[in-house]
């Protein structure tokens, strides 16, 4: 008899409850979970988890590599970068070029016979070369190509060598001294500071206000550069304004340098001809008193010049006692500003020499109107006024050597191709106008203003100096005359300016000089959080 028939009998069944709780994802089912679901909207297969695995891992990969290939690059930027750092190579103490005995109109050339009677007695510290010695005696000599064309002479080094020869100092545990012109403040800035001194901190110098026209009040010209500082967005940590003619200020950016340094070095850094070995020679004089390491430092400090490119190379100065060093650098040189553009012979009429006088265009004693007419600025600015209040005037403020010409603007190029390199200049000379690359940058400003009776901007113009524009800067001569535009809370003034490529134009609010400024300048309103967190500017 056959065995009945086993019975299975089903029940539902409760899962445990281990398997009730949801694992954590892991990165690969994290990723697969990132796979397109099918187009007719079903729970993603296998195969296609399977699939956005692979392309997830194919992504991180790629990222990855790309991530090692930037690590890789970075480090060797920074190999290459710090091997440009001085090493023990001999150079001249005035302009920082490595001592040669080779080619005798190169910089660093040294007679072999004084080379080697220095050498032998360990003083080649204190060679001067040949090249520095022809600049402290005014002659004007060159060695940077493309800035001055130095005639009858070869270019040694490029503009691009020299920053080169800065990329170190990122890579640094330094104390940045950086410089600014009063007189090309947006020319000399180097807005991309943060390319050379890395995330080194910052004390922003001011050079020149000894320059600034008389009566000027520093209360106001500390608050304008510190917000100019603020809407440039570098971080620093105080604006010292200074003379290195005058000695004033000087005092007080060396108490901040012992503060701030700690230890280490200290880099003076700027555009070229900005100060830097003037600035050192005053810093020098003035810890002299105290300091018998910077006394000794006196008799081989940089040689000053008016050419940009003095400098060719990091000097190393022993200036503290308390360690750490003190570093003269190549002046960085900027393609946009004029000296950049006019001949050698020219570059000490662009130097202004003593206090800048405002010179008014039209005068305060007539009534003689701006539209329609051009003004030359020497032979190096050209300001075509298109519209304008009845009384507006333009103020230069600028060397002195730079004539200004007012002709109706019908006859601006006909009076320029006749007069340059004669009443307009620089270029000076019939000769060096020839190869002039003339005035071929141009740019229109639409320049708004609120209040006519103050200045409604300044235009300054890289490397040479800044124009005021003021709506309403004449007085009439007729008390009972009556101007229209006068009544008009805002208006627009509207001017053509030609400059030399590549020099750069720039339009900012207008620097408060003279006595009049402090009644038309306009203190910014801060909060205590902002205050705190602006620099602090000292004088």
């Amino acid at each position: 008899m056959a065995a009945p028939p086993l019975l299975f009998l089903s029940s539902p069944q409760t899962p445990a409850p281990a398997l009730l709780a949801p694992k954590p994802a892991s990165s690969r089912a994290r990723a697969a979970s990132n796979a397109p679901p099918p187009p007719d909207g079903t729970a993603p297969s296998r195969g296609d988890r399977f699939l956005g695995t692979q392309l997830a891992a194919a992504a991180a990969a790629t990222v990855l590599a790309q991530e090692d290939a930037e690590r890789r690059r970075r480090r060797q930027e920074k190999r290459q970068a710090l091997a440009r750092k001085p090493t023990g190579t001999s150079c001249c103490y005035g302009c920082g070029a490595p001592l040669q005995t080779a080619v005798e109109a190169a910089p660093g050339y040294v007679d072999l016979a004084t080379y080697q009677l220095k050498k032998r007695h360990r003083q080649l510290r204190t060679v001067l070369c040949g090249r520095c010695k022809l600049l402290s005696h005014g002659h004007m000599v060159t060695a940077v190509g493309g800035h001055g064309g130095y005639p009858g002479g070869k270019q040694f080094v490029s503009a691009e060598q020299l920053r080169e020869k800065l990329s170190y100092l990122r890579y640094e545990k330094a104390l940045i001294v950086k410089l600014v012109d009063i007189v090309d403040f947006n020319g000399s800035f180097l807005a991309r500071a943060r390319d050379f001194a890395g995330a080194n901190p910052i004390i922003l110098v001011i050079t020149k206000v000894d320059l600034l026209p008389r009566d000027t009040d520093f209360n106001c010209i500390g608050d304008w550069v510190v917000e100019a500082v603020v809407k440039k967005k570098l971080n620093v940590l105080s604006v010292h304004l200074t003379s290195s003619k005058s000695m004033v200020g000087i005092t007080g950016v060396i108490s901040e340098v012992q503060q701030e340094k700690k230890g280490r070095d200290v880099y003076i850094l700027g555009s070229a001809n900005v100060g830097k070995s003037a600035f050192i020679s005053a810093l020098l004089r003035t810890m002299a008193y105290k300091d018998p390491m910077a006394a000794a430092a006196q008799k081989y400090k940089p040689i000053q010049s008016a050419v940009p490119g003095t400098t060719l190379g990091p000097i190393q100065i022993d200036a503290f006692l308390g360690g750490g060093k003190l570093y003269d650098t190549p002046g960085v040189h900027l393609h946009h500003r004029q000296a950049a553009v006019i001949h050698a012979d020219d570059l000490p009429s662009l130097a202004p020499q003593s206090r800048l006088r405002a010179r008014c265009f039209p005068a305060n004693d007539t009534d003689v109107g701006l539209i329609g007419n051009s003004l030359f600025w020497g032979g190096l600015v050209r300001i075509d006024v298109v519209k304008a209040l009845p009384r507006t005037r333009l103020t230069f403020y600028g060397p002195k050597k730079l004539k200004i010409n007012m002709v109706p603007t019908t006859e601006a190029d006909e009076f320029y191709k006749r007069e340059v390199g004669v009443t307009l200049t620089p270029p000076t000379g019939k000769e060096k106008a020839e190869g002039w690359v003339g005035l071929q940058g141009v740019r229109e400003l639409q320049i708004k203003y609120q209040e006519p009776d103050r200045p409604a901007c300044d235009i300054a113009i890289s490397g040479l100096g800044w124009i005021a524009v003021e709506p309403l800067g004449v007085p009439s001569i007729n008390p009972n005359e009556s101007v229209e535009e006068e009544d008009n809370e805002s208006g627009e003034l509207h001017f053509i300016v030609h400059v030399p490529k590549p020099v750069e134009i720039f339009v900012r609010p207008p620097l408060p000089v003279g006595k009049a400024a402090p009644e038309w300048y306009r203190y910014q309103e801060l909060t205590e959080e902002e205050e705190e967190l602006r620099p602090k500017w000292h004088y």
